[in-house]
């Protein structure tokens, strides 16, 4: 490090920088309206300087926060935005991943400046955004059916929400005033870390915030140089399969091939599906999301996430294919199922370079679930959607953990009691999935089983994964067991596919088995 960098400094304001994403999350939790944020934490802050990139992230959402860069590039290209001004967008194909996902971007203004010196971002997954189905993660075959598009809008100008553009957004959802609260609160969070970073710039002074921030990034650059000299330079090639996208029965290919030179590294996804008529396309916000993920995790945890981690790898996503569609195609399991896989496939491919650091495959899926009708309690329509915990793989030494959200998903459960208080269901059976995790001399951690009783007619949608394809063990372990969907109907079961939109009337039953983890290591005798 540059003597003229002070560690102690760049330590400091590393942690600042932190906390102020860290506190913008807090804030938006407390503020929420819907259990999907408050509860499950499905949300993501971070912290950018005035050039847009990114100087902190908070412990939140991995698929958010690779992905966040992408939404303040392409507000910051829209239009300027003065003090006050809230940037608001959730266009896959202009920065964002799925429509859900609303993304807030507001400027920084100090003492004396004329232009931003910070951005702040807050992201939060909306449990309904319009669309052919409640919950908006239907299974569609455009965009169009997902839900309403926004390209980059100013939700605020000058502090002072557009009524006009908040009126519109209301008009296509079904649940306006949670989504109001929700939207709120992430302005809130804008706010709050808006004021911390003009408390940080008062106490230490523009220049050397500003100066220490860009050695934050060129620290981030020089960690990951270093980590990448410890990979034995070479081609790592891998491979893997979606079951299907819900549409046609065919698997769909996720294929990289990682090449390491050096201080560098290539991570190319040509040979890869094109995209394809269900909605497991990904956009290229999302790929870089599962890379920058997947290469700061051979990281220790206490080098910092800015955007400098990204500098000495090249990504190369061919467009027209399923890990970088075109649109109208429809995204929305491109987020929460595709992420998983190409995850997969990265950490399978440099299991050839590092066999004794990369973990066997967790469950490789999300297990969406979203449902919406008339609440019989209050005569208001509902909306809600939640990920179902599974199986994480073992590692080199260590067994998998059991009923955990693994990967590109950070959130918790819905407890029991408040999805039945808040909505017309009762949960019937919630526990782990014993012996569902793969063997090995290191176990797979075990999926769950959850089965909900509907006590009203809904609209429900399942994306899930790992149904057909089970998670692979490494180095001899065996694979973690397939996930199952099942409908009870009157005394009867029927087996459902990974990826369906239906009709769900009273006392209808739907189970859900979540994929255990893949083993590790030959069994020991």
């Amino acid at each position: 490090m540059s003597a003229r960098v002070d560690p102690i400094r760049l330590e400091i304001l590393k942690n600042l920088f932190h906390s102020v994403a860290e506190e913008m999350g807090a804030a938006l939790r407390r503020s929420a309206f819907s259990p999907n944020i408050k509860e499950r934490r499905d949300y993501s802050c971070a912290v950018f300087d005035a050039r847009g990139e990114a100087l902190a992230m908070g412990d939140h959402m991995p698929v958010h926060l690779g992905s966040m860069p992408m939404s303040v590039a392409a507000a910051l290209g829209t239009f300027p935005l003065a003090p006050g001004d809230v940037a608001m967008l959730n266009d896959p194909y202009a920065g964002g991943t799925h429509l859900p996902d609303i993304t807030l971007v507001m400027p920084v203004y100090v003492a004396g400046s004329r232009k931003p010196q910070f951005y702040v971002s807050s992201r939060a997954h909306h449990a309904d955004v319009g669309g052919a189905q409640a919950g908006s993660m239907a299974l569609t075959q455009e965009i169009f059916a997902e839900g309403l598009r926004m390209p980059p809008v100013k939700l605020c100008r000058g502090a002072t929400v557009d009524r006009d553009i908040l009126a519109l957004l209301l008009a296509n959802v079904r649940t306006p005033e949670e989504r109001q609260g929700d939207l709120t609160a992430q302005i809130a969070a804008c706010r709050t870390g808006a004021r911390r970073l003009e408390e940080i710039v008062g106490r230490y002074g523009l220049r050397e915030v500003s100066t220490y921030a860009g050695h934050l990034l060129d620290y981030s650059d020089r960690m990951m140089r270093a980590t990448l000299r410890r990979i034995r330079s070479g081609r790592y090639v891998a491979e893997d399969f979606l079951d299907d996208d819900g549409i046609t029965p065919r698997p769909v290919r996720i294929r990289v091939a990682i090449t390491v030179r050096g201080a560098r590294a290539r991570v190319d996804f040509r040979g890869s599906a094109p995209q394809c008529a269900g909605s497991v396309n990904a956009v290229e916000a999302i790929t870089v999301s599962a890379v920058y993920y997947v290469f700061r995790c051979l990281l220790d945890e206490q080098v910092p996430a800015t955007a400098g981690l990204l500098r000495p790898i090249e990504v190369i996503a061919p467009l027209g294919t399923v890990v970088n569609a075109r649109p109208p195609c429809a995204v929305a399991g491109g987020n929460v199922e595709t992420s998983q896989r190409i995850v997969d496939t990265l950490l399978r491919a440099l299991a050839r370079a590092l066999p004794q650091r990369v973990p066997a495959a967790s469950q490789g899926t999300m297990n969406n679930l979203s449902f919406g009708g008339i609440d019989p309690r209050t005569g208001r329509a509902f909306a809600y959607y939640e990920t179902i915990a599974g199986g994480l793989g073992a590692r080199p030494g260590r067994d998998g953990i059991s009923g955990i959200h693994s990967h590109m998903t950070n959130s918790l459960n819905t407890p029991v009691e408040v999805l039945e208080q808040g909505y017309p269901v009762r949960v019937r059976r919630y526990h782990l999935r014993r012996g569902s995790g793969g063997t090995g001399r290191w176990r797979g951690g075990d999926g769950i089983v959850r089965e909900i009783e509907f006590l009203t007619p809904v609209e429900a949608s399942l994306l899930s994964e790992r149904r057909r394809i089970g998670p692979y063990g490494l180095a001899g372990g065996s694979p973690g067991a397939t996930g199952r969907n099942t409908l009870i109907r009157g005394g009867r079961s029927r087996e459902l596919p990974s990826k369906i939109s239906l009709r769900l009337e009273c006392s209808d039953l739907l189970r859900m088995e979540t994929p255990g983890g893949g083993g590790w290591g030959k069994p020991k005798r």
